[in-house]
C-alpha cells in the first residue's frame, strides 16, 4: 500500500512540475503587430509638392511674343513674363523649365500635363476660369486696333466689320475682333499678324497695347499704326489646370511679396518704362 501511495505522490509531483513549466517566464510572449514598412514610392499629395520634389516647374510659353516671351539677339529666351515667372519660381524654391509652343497649342499642352503652368499673357476670363485656375493678375493692359500706315478708312473698332483680321484663334483679343464683325485669319502669334498686316494680306489686327508699343519702339520703320484703344482693360495671369490650389496659392504669395518689395514694378519698368502690373 505504501508503494501505491508513494507512486501517486511521485506522479502528482511530476504534474505540478510540468504545469509550472507551462507558465514559466520562458514562454514566448504574444508577438506584437509588425510595423508597416515605409512606402518607398509615395506619391506627392499635390502638384506643388511634386514640383518641389522634382526641383523644377514646367512652363508653357510662346517664345515669339515680344516683349513678354521672346529670344534676344543671342538666342536667349527673355521678356517680361519670363522674368516674372523666373522670380516666382525662385521664391517657391524651384527652377523654371520653359517649353515653347504655339499659342493655339498651349492650352492643349496644359491639359495633357505637358506643362504645369502657362506664362504668356493669358487673359483672365470667366469662361476660362470655369476650366482653369489663375494666379492674381501680374499685367493689366488694353487691346488696340492696328492697321497698315496707308489705311485711312479704319479709325475705330466699329469700322472692321467684314474686314480680315490676323488673330490667334483662342485669344481674348480675337474675341474683340470677332465681336466687331471681322473675318478671322488664323496666325501663330504676334509677329505673323504683323507680317500679314505689313504685306496687306489682312486689313487689321487686334493686339495688346504693350506689345505694339514695344514693337514700334524697336522697329519704328514698320508701316503699321495704332488707330484705336479698346475701352476694357484686360487682366492677365498665370494659368494652371483646375485643382492646382496649393500651387496657385504659392504663386500668389510670391507675387504679393514681389509687389510689396518693389520687384514686380522694377521688372515692369525695365520692359515698359511704367508699372503695368496694376
Amino acid at each position: 500500500m505504501k508503494k501505491i501511495f508513494s507512486s501517486i505522490a511521485v506522479l502528482s509531483s511530476l504534474v505540478l512540475v510540468l504545469a509550472g513549466c507551462g507558465t514559466s517566464g520562458n514562454q514566448a510572449a504574444p508577438s506584437a503587430p509588425a510595423e508597416k514598412a515605409p512606402t518607398e514610392n509615395a506619391q506627392p499629395a499635390n502638384l506643388l509638392e511634386k514640383i518641389k520634389a522634382e526641383g523644377k516647374i514646367r512652363v508653357g510659353t510662346e517664345g515669339t511674343y515680344s516683349p513678354f516671351t521672346f529670344h534676344d539677339e543671342s538666342g536667349k529666351l527673355t521678356g517680361y513674363d519670363v522674368e516674372v515667372i523666373t522670380e516666382v519660381a525662385k521664391r517657391i524654391g524651384v527652377e523654371p523649365e520653359f517649353m515653347e509652343t504655339q499659342w493655339d497649342s498651349m492650352f492643349a499642352g496644359l491639359d495633357s500635363e505637358r506643362f504645369d503652368v502657362i506664362a504668356n499673357q493669358v487673359g483672365i476670363r470667366p469662361d476660362r476660369q470655369e476650366k482653369y485656375d489663375f494666379s492674381s493678375p501680374y499685367t493689366v493692359s488694353t487691346a488696340v486696333l492696328a492697321v497698315h500706315k496707308d489705311n485711312t478708312t479704319v479709325t475705330d473698332f466699329k469700322d472692321i466689320k467684314g474686314l480680315k483680321a490676323a488673330q490667334t484663334l483662342t485669344s481674348n483679343l480675337t474675341d474683340i475682333a470677332r465681336e466687331n464683325g471681322a473675318e478671322i485669319v488664323g496666325v501663330e502669334g504676334f509677329n505673323q499678324a504683323i507680317d500679314l498686316l505689313v504685306s496687306k494680306r489682312v486689313e487689321v489686327t487686334v493686339g495688346d497695347r504693350l506689345s505694339f508699343l514695344e514693337f514700334l519702339k524697336q522697329k519704328p520703320e514698320t508701316p503699321v499704326k495704332i488707330v484705336a484703344n479698346h475701352a476694357d482693360a484686360a487682366q492677365n495671369g498665370f494659368m494652371f489646370r483646375k485643382g492646382s490650389n496649393e500651387l496657385v496659392e504659392a504663386f500668389n504669395k510670391a507675387l504679393d511679396e514681389m509687389r510689396q518689395d518693389g520687384t514686380l514694378a522694377k521688372i515692369s519698368e525695365k520692359w515698359f518704362g511704367a508699372d503695368v502690373s496694376k
